[in-house]
C-alpha cells in the first residue's frame, strides 16, 4: 500500500514508518521542512510540505498523528487554540484530499486511522473505561472531540475511519519516560498528589502494532481505545519505574504545586481513566507487553 503519514517524523511516526517500510510499504510524508525530516525518515520516503500536494500521487491509506504536544506549555486561551489549530486544520486538510480524490473520479484512501487520546474520556475517577463509556466535559474531551469529529467526516467518501484513544506511549528517545527518567534516576522521583489517578499507558511497540492492526483490518471502524489491557495508578506507576531503575520514589509532588506551576495543564497530570482496550482485545489483538513490569523491563534494558 501506498500510505500517507501525517506526524512521521515524530517519536511514533519515525517507528511507525520504519515497521511500514519493512513490510513493503512506500511512503508519504507530511513536513513543513522536508529536508530537515528527510535523514530520520526510511530511504525513498515521498515527503511533500502539504496533504493537498499528494493529489496527483493518491494514497491508499491515511494515518493521522500530527499535533503539538499537549503538555508542552501552560495552557493560556492562545495555547488552548494552538492545540486544537494543529489537529483539526491537518485532519481537515486530509478529509478534503478524500473529498478530491473521490469527487475527480478516483478513489479516496481505503482507510484513516486518526490519533485522539485518553484525554477523549476526561477525569473519571476510579471506574473502568471501556470505548462506550460517556465522556466527563472538559478542554481535554472537547479537543479530542472536535478533532475526532473532523476525522470521521471522511467515511462521508467511502473511507474507513479508526479513531485511536492512546495513553501514555512509553519508550526510550522521547515520550512520557523522556521527561520522567532522570529524576527518577537520581531518586528524586514521587507520585503526583495522592497518586490515586490512573494513568492510561502502552509501548510504542505495541501502539505501532494496533495502527498495523487497524490498518490491514477492514472490519475495524469508530473509536478504538489505545493502551495496555493493565492500566495503573500513578502511586503504582511510580513504584514500579523507580523499582526497575533500583531507586528510591520517596518525593510526592503536593496537588497545589503542580496547580501553581500548570494551572489547568495540571489536569493532566491529577486526573485519569482507567481505561481499557475493549474492543482491541474482542478483535483478537495481542499485546507484546500487557503490564508495566514487562514493557519497562523490555524498555529500561535496552538503555
Amino acid at each position: 500500500m501506498r500510505v500517507l503519514i501525517t506526524g512521521g517524523s515524530g517519536f511514533v511516526g519515525q517507528r511507525l514508518c520504519q515497521r511500514l517500510k519493512e513490510t513493503g510499504h512506500r511512503l508519504q510524508v507530511v513536513s513543513r521542512d522536508p529536508g530537515a525530516v528527510k535523514g530520520q525518515l526510511p530511504a525513498g520516503t515521498d515527503i511533500r510540505r502539504s496533504v493537498l500536494d499528494f493529489v496527483d500521487s493518491p494514497p491508499d491509506a491515511i494515518v493521522n498523528l500530527a499535533g503539538e504536544p499537549i503538555a508542552a506549555r501552560r495552557w493560556s486561551d492562545n495555547q488552548k487554540k494552538r492545540l486544537i489549530d494543529s489537529r483539526v486544520n491537518i485532519t481537515r486538510d486530509l478529509v478534503i484530499l478524500c473529498e478530491q480524490l473521490k469527487q475527480s473520479g478516483g478513489q479516496a484512501p481505503r482507510v484513516m486511522v486518526s490519533g485522539s487520546a485518553m484525554g477523549y474520556y476526561g477525569d473519571q475517577g476510579d471506574r473502568e473505561v471501556t470505548e462506550e463509556t460517556p465522556p466527563h466535559d472538559e478542554f481535554a474531551h472537547r479537543l479530542c472531540k472536535r478533532w475526532e469529529d473532523t476525522a470521521r467526516e471522511a467515511a462521508d467518501f467511502g473511507t474507513r475511519v479508526a479513531l485511536l484513544r492512546t495513553g501514555l506511549v512509553l519508550d526510550l528517545g522521547g515520550g512520557s519516560l523522556e521527561k520522567m527518567l532522570p529524576p527518577f534516576k537520581l531518586g528524586l522521583g514521587g507520585r503526583f498528589g495522592d497518586g490515586k489517578q490512573f494513568m492510561p499507558w502502552i509501548h510504542r511497540e505495541d501502539l505501532v502494532r494496533i495502527i498495523l492492526f487497524l490498518l490491514e483490518h477492514g472490519e475495524m471502524e469508530g473509536p478504538f481505545n489505545g493502551s495496555a489491557p493493565h492500566p495503573v495508578t500513578n502511586a503504582e506507576f511510580t513504584r514500579t519505574l523507580a523499582g526497575q531503575l533500583h531507586r528510591p520514589a520517596a518525593l510526592p509532588v503536593p496537588a497545589i504545586a503542580l496547580e501553581t506551576a500548570f494551572g489547568e495543564m495540571a489536569r493532566l497530570l491529577l486526573t485519569g481513566a482507567d481505561m481499557r482496550p475493549r474492543r482491541l482485545l474482542d478483535a483478537g489483538f495481542e499485546f507484546r507487553y500487557p503490564t508495566l513490569e514487562e514493557a519497562l523491563a523490555e524498555i529500561l534494558g535496552r538503555r
